[in-house]
C-alpha cells in the first residue's frame, strides 16, 4: 500500500525553521497501531492523519501522533493542518480581508482555525483552543524543579526554595493545560533557558514522568528577537520528543498561565514567543488570551507555515 504524504515547517515563514509536520491525507481509516508505526517511522515531533469530518461544523477529522503516542490536541499540527487544507481547496470562500475559518475535529473536540491568505495563498493560521485553561499547583519545590532542568535555585526563584508568587516576574512553577498539560517552570534569564537541560533520572524519580504534566516547559519573560516577550524550551521525552522546536499546545497553556498570573479582571493580552533557537530551528508563536469576570475566557495561538516536501510511504497492505 502506498500512502502519499506532505511535510510543512510550522511556526516559521522559511524552510528549515519552525517545527516539521508530516501530513497524511485520506488516512483516518487506517488502524491506530499503523498510524503510530508511521509516526515513529517519520520521527517528527508530530504526524497528522486527515480524513472526513465527524462533526456537523467540521472541515476535517485530524488525528495527531508523536513518535511515542497519540495526543488529543497539539498546536503545530493544528496550524499546519489548517494551512494544508486551505491550500488544497478544503475550506470555504475567502472573506473580504482574505481569511477563511476551518474547523478541525481533533480528539479534544472541534478546534476552529482562522487562516489568513496573502495573494490567494494561505500563510498564517490562528486557532482558538477547544478547552479553557486548567491549572494545578506544582507539587515540587523550586529547588527540585531547578535541579530537574539542570539549573540552580537562583535561576528559578531568586534564591528562595519556596517562592510562591515571588519568583521571576512574579511567576512561580505551575501545571497548566488547554488540552495537553505542561509543567511551566519560569526562570530569570534567557541565559538560564539556554543552559537548561532535562535530567531524565530526576524527571522519573520525582514522578513528573508519570504525573499529570510530564511535558516540561522552561520559560523566561524576555527574548532574543525584536518585539519578543517570552523565550522558551520544551522537553517531552514521554512522547518520544527529547526537545521540541515549536509547541503550540504549550503556547496555549502559556497563555492561560500568564493571563492568570496577570490577574486583570477584564481585557485582552498578547505575547510573542520564541522557541527552537537552541536547536537551530528558530520559531515564532503568537499567543492571545481574553479575560472577563476575573477568568480567562479564550486562548488563541497563531503562526506561519511553509510547504517543504511531498512523497509516498510504502507500508504493508492491511486486510
Amino acid at each position: 500500500m502506498e500512502l502519499p504524504f506532505h511535510t510543512l515547517d510550522v511556526f516559521t515563514d522559511r524552510t528549515f525553521g519552525g517545527n516539521p509536520l508530516g501530513v497524511f491525507t485520506d488516512a483516518t481509516h487506517l488502524p491506530t497501531d499503523l498510524m503510530q508505526r508511521i509516526a515513529l517511522e517519520m520521527h517528527l515531533s508530530e504526524t497528522v492523519f486527515l480524513g472526513p469530518p465527524e462533526s456537523v461544523e467540521g472541515t476535517a477529522r485530524v488525528r495527531i501522533f508523536t513518535p511515542g503516542r497519540e495526543v488529543p490536541f497539539a498546536g503545530h499540527p493544528t496550524v499546519g493542518s489548517a494551512i494544508f487544507l486551505a491550500a488544497h481547496g478544503h475550506a470555504g470562500a475567502l472573506s473580504a480581508d482574505g481569511e477563511v475559518t476551518v474547523v478541525l475535529d481533533e480528539n479534544v473536540g472541534p478546534v476552529p482555525v482562522v487562516v489568513r491568505h496573502e495573494n490567494g495563498v494561505p500563510v498564517f493560521a490562528r486557532f482558538t483552543t477547544a478547552l479553557l485553561p486548567e491549572h494545578r499547583p506544582a507539587p515540587h519545590s523550586a529547588a527540585d524543579l531547578a535541579a530537574m532542568v539542570g539549573l540552580s535555585v537562583e535561576d528559578v526563584c531568586d534564591g528562595e526554595p519556596s517562592c510562591g508568587r515571588g519568583g521571576p516576574k512574579g511567576l512561580s512553577p505551575e501545571m497548566v493545560s488547554c488540552g495537553l498539560p505542561y509543567y511551566c517552570i519560569p526562570v530569570k534569564s534567557v541565559d538560564a533557558v539556554r543552559r537548561s537541560a532535562l535530567d531524565m533520572t530526576l524527571w522519573r524519580n520525582m514522578g513528573v514522568a508519570t504525573g499529570w504534566a510530564d511535558h516540561v516547559y522552561v520559560l523566561c519573560m524576555d527574548g532574543e528577537g525584536d518585539a519578543v516577550d517570552v523565550h522558551v524550551r520544551m522537553y517531552a521525552p514521554g512522547s518520544g520528543v527529547p526537545e521540541d522546536p515549536a509547541t503550540g499546545s504549550a503556547a496555549a497553556a502559556l497563555g492561560g498561565y500568564l493571563a492568570a498570573a496577570d490577574g486583570r479582571p477584564e481585557g485582552s493580552l498578547a505575547w510573542t514567543v520564541e522557541q527552537g533557537i537552541e536547536m537551530g530551528r528558530p520559531s515564532l508563536l503568537y499567543v492571545e488570551a481574553d479575560r472577563a469576570g476575573g477568568a480567562t475566557t479564550a486562548v488563541r495561538v497563531g503562526g506561519s507555515a511553509v510547504f517543504v516536501s511531498q512523497g509516498t510511504m510504502v507500508v504493508p497492505d492491511i486486510g
